[in-house]
């Protein structure tokens, strides 16, 4: 393509912060699993440093908690790979004029997560959400990067039981993700 040139490529998030640093692109293409640093971790420090480099994440994962992680880190964009080719690049050069590179298919989604969200304002964020302590409990172990299935184990409750908490916990924290939850928790001294 005549008006994109690509000045470099990295393997990993750690490189791909050294080189966004030292390159300063106007665009970073950015898949979310990467070895090391995630694509997501990545996106966030360069951000920090270079808040005008535009970012759009390129993945085979649709998650909602990479998806969105991903657009609150700055990502401009998140797209899937199943993407066609000249789609792609009508996309980035989208984003370069400021607009959102969002796979049709995720759209809905950030929409709808949108939508919950602006149910809540600042006031009713300070906290009408107790969590029992048993919910505090599973917060815990899941800050602490456990899984589901470790959980369960460790409390002696059945894995229904433990999605079900989660389930509840990111409803009464007004997130969508574990990652957002253990945030939450931590800022607001629940673990």
């Amino acid at each position: 393509q005549t008006d994109m040139e690509t000045v470099g490529e990295a393997g990993d998030g750690f490189e791909a912060l050294v080189k966004a640093r030292e390159l300063k692109p106007d665009l970073i293409l950015m898949d979310v699993q990467m070895p090391g640093m995630d694509g997501v971790e990545a996106t966030r420090q360069i951000k920090q440093t270079l808040p005008e480099t535009i970012i759009v994440m390129l993945t085979v994962r649709g998650d909602d908690e990479f998806l969105f992680e991903a657009l609150k880190n700055g990502a401009q964009g998140y797209l899937l790979k199943e993407i066609r080719s000249q789609t792609l690049l009508e996309m980035l050069r989208g984003a370069l004029q400021g607009e959102a590179a969002i796979s049709p298919s995720l759209a809905g989604r950030v929409l709808a997560e949108f939508r919950r969200l602006s149910k809540y304002d600042a006031v009713n964020d300070e906290t009408d959400n107790d969590l029992t302590e048993r919910e505090q409990q599973v917060l815990s172990k899941a800050a602490q990067g456990a899984t589901d299935k470790e959980i369960a184990a460790e409390l002696t409750i059945s894995l229904n039981t433990v999605k079900t908490h989660v389930r509840n916990i990111l409803s009464k924290l007004h997130v969508s993700t574990r990652r957002e939850a253990a945030k939450v928790a931590k800022n607001k001294g629940l673990v």
